[in-house]
């Protein structure tokens, strides 16, 4: 088994937004392209455990336990097809497992994602 951890720097965003700064998400997705761009590419199936490290500000009172955690997955693993994933058959599909937390920070600063995959025994397909 192999396994892959990075720290990955920036604030994490979800989806687009439609007020504020609204060129925040793209910023997010481009700095976890150019901060996993020098992984090893994955090309067997792997189990992903990600922390997501949230700043106060992405915690809202109206929304106090922070960004939905299936929306932060999804524009963090669209940006995984592009460097990690890429030569995957099938891209993120070959992820068996994930492991997700979010936790609050102290100030942006500290704000980023803590990624580890894990590749593990090549899987036959046709006996899955």
């Amino acid at each position: 088994m192999r396994s892959t951890r990075v720290s990955i720097s920036g604030i994490p965003y979800a989806h687009l937004k439609s007020r504020g700064d609204v060129a925040a998400p793209a910023r997010w997705t481009e700095e976890v392209k150019r901060q996993t761009a020098h992984l090893p590419k994955v090309v067997h199936p792997c189990v992903v455990r990600v922390t997501f490290r949230l700043p106060p500000e992405k915690f809202p009172k109206d929304h106090p336990y922070g960004s939905d955690l299936d929306n932060l997955l999804k524009r963090f693993f669209d940006a995984l097809i592009e460097t990690v994933f890429s030569d995957a058959a099938g891209k993120d599909g070959i992820v068996v497992s994930i492991e997700a937390t979010k936790v609050r920070v102290g100030h942006s600063g500290e704000a980023g994602a803590d990624l580890e995959i894990i590749e593990i025994e090549k899987v036959n397909p046709e006996r899955a």
